[in-house]
């Protein structure tokens, strides 16, 4: 019998695309099933490789810019202009010119990182003719509320003395004042969309400094100092830029807890404050690949991510994939780089088994340098242990079980 395996993973992070992971996967899968027939689904988060994987399924391009990252400095960066009828759609990956990639380990500090070059990505696809723009969050290195993002696009953001704010979410917290009279004028007529995690809000218990600040280098008096930051720039947002806050429906945005205004440390609400709609990011990025068609043709799927742990059941690509295979009755196999404390949440969602890739303890730098091949021995050690389970599986009274 020949098995119909769908294949659709994360990239690794400062590692592997979601494409060379699937490949890697593929590898394995064919040492012990070389005639399984096989559908590679690489996805992305609108995070790293968000630009390309969009630009390749929708016959579009890359274009590049250089342009202010995250910690002030000039990087290469890019955006997409996508192909297809309507209107010119540009996307644009937070991750390219903010993401924590870009920033170098000596200087992850939260408070001083900045969006500024989102804005000036949106500013040049805007440039570039498009009228309709996609925004992915993900893998941000930043927790400045969009604020650097807004700056770029022409508002001014002044403490009580007039002065402008030093970049980052470190001095959110001396916000006195937003002047949107610079803003430019070519926002009021562009669909800006924001593709984000919904459970990622700006303020309160879950808010995004508290969840992810640890992760991009602040301490604990840092983090309180960062959510008392985003906290003042929700209230001064709405204050000054409330005619933008008012959606067609008339129901005004809660830029505190509205689902995805803590994306990309706050930068879905900065950009929500200027008219963006924010929206569950697998909505958008998913729309074409008719995942759940492929997922559904398939006798069991393999997912895969760097990390498996308490944050893959809020919004992460191996849980989407396991609650729309459930949905088909379709069993789920998770690959992670690493197990963390919650990875047996994922059950719940439609994962029925999980493994780590590593075969030992080794340096980050090595694990990071053979993932591929780690990836690819883990994926066939999975599927002789499966193959094992199916010959000792019960045999049916009258029926010999394959050899």
């Amino acid at each position: 019998m020949t098995h119909r395996i769908a294949i659709a993973p994360s990239g690794f992070k400062e590692s592997l695309s979601a494409a060379r992971v699937a490949e890697a996967i593929a590898a394995g899968v064919r040492r012990v099933a070389p005639d399984a027939e096989l559908d590679l689904i690489p996805l992305v988060d609108g995070g790293e490789g968000t630009a390309k994987a969009l630009a390749l399924a929708g016959g579009g391009r890359l274009v590049p810019v250089t342009a202010t990252g995250p910690v002030g400095d000039p990087v290469a960066s890019h955006f997409a202009l996508l192909g297809g009828p309507g209107p010119l759609t540009a996307v644009v990956e937070m991750a390219a010119v903010a993401g924590l990639a870009l920033v170098p380990p000596d200087r992850r500090h939260p408070g001083a990182t900045t969006t500024y070059g989102v804005g000036e990505l949106i500013r040049a696809a805007l440039d570039a003719g498009a009228r309709r723009i996609l925004v992915g969050c993900g893998d941000s290195g930043t927790s400045d509320g969009g604020a650097g993002a807004l700056q770029a696009l022409g508002a001014r953001l002044t403490d009580r003395h007039g002065r402008e704010l030093r970049p980052g979410g470190g001095s959110l917290h001396e916000l006195e004042h937003i002047d949107a009279s610079g803003l430019d004028p070519r926002l009021a007529d562009a669909d800006l969309l924001v593709a984000c995690n919904p459970y990622n809000v700006l303020c309160g218990k879950r808010g995004v400094a508290r969840v992810f600040g640890p992760q991009k280098g602040a301490t604990p008096a840092e983090v309180e100092l960062l959510s008392a930051g985003l906290e003042r720039l929700a209230a001064v947002l709405t204050r000054d830029l409330a005619p933008a806050l008012a959606p067609p429906s008339g129901d005004p945005v809660d830029l505190r807890t509205a689902p995805g205004t803590g994306a990309s440390g706050g930068l879905g609400a900065g950009l929500a404050s200027v008219g963006a709609r924010l929206l569950p990011r697998y909505d958008v990025l998913l729309d074409g690949l008719d995942l759940d068609a492929r997922l559904a043709r398939a006798d069991f799927v393999i997912t895969a991510e760097g990390a498996l742990d308490h944050q893959t059941v809020r919004g992460k690509i191996p849980a989407e994939v396991a609650r729309r295979a459930r949905a088909a009755g379709v069993p789920v196999l998770v690959l992670a780089g690493t197990i963390g404390p919650g990875a047996q949440d994922v059950r719940a969602v439609g994962v029925d088994a999980y493994s780590a890739i590593l075969p030992a303890p080794m340096t980050l730098g090595e694990a990071i340098g053979r993932s591929g091949e780690f990836l690819a021995d883990a994926t066939e050690r999975a599927m002789r242990i499966m193959a094992l389970g199916t010959r000792l599986a019960p045999v049916t009274p009258g029926v010999r079980a394959a050899a």
